[in-house]
Formats: C-alpha cells, structure tokens, sequence
C-alpha cells in the first residue's frame, strides 16, 4: 500500500506510525477526538490491537479508542 493511500485506522496493523488525514464522524464526536488531541495531522502509532478497543500513541500519550470509533479515523502511512 502506498504510504499516502487512506484507510480505516481499523486498517493499521499494530506498530505501525500513521498521520490523521479526516474523522468521518458528526461534530459531538469530533470534538470529544479533538481535545483528546486527535486532530487532523497528528501522527500516532497503533501500539496495540488486538481485535478489542486499539491502543494509539498520540503526543507522548497513549489513548484507547473502540473499534467503532477508529473505524471513523481516516489515516495514511507514515
């Protein structure tokens, strides 16, 4: 896959550094992603998915998103 191509963070195998391309979700959500620091542009690296909520670190934190979340998060490879 290309490292610009956009995909679900679902997608992202674990270990991998991916940058925040767009959240596909309604403004409540959005905001709530935003000051948790999930914005547009961030880079983060799945630490973790083991096919239950998957464990991002993001801005020297780590933050544990459920699948239905992350399935909104548009990413591409770093």
């Amino acid at each position: 896959m290309p490292p610009d191509a956009m995909m679900s963070l679902t997608m992202a195998p674990a270990g991998q550094s991916v940058r925040l391309v767009g959240i596909d979700a309604g403004k409540r959500l959005t905001h709530r992603l935003a000051e948790m620091g999930l914005t547009p542009g961030v880079e983060m690296m799945v630490v973790q998915d083991a096919g239950g909520p998957i464990l991002l670190s993001v801005r020297d934190s780590r933050i544990a998103l459920g699948r239905g979340v992350a399935h909104k998060l548009r990413v591409a490879l770093v």
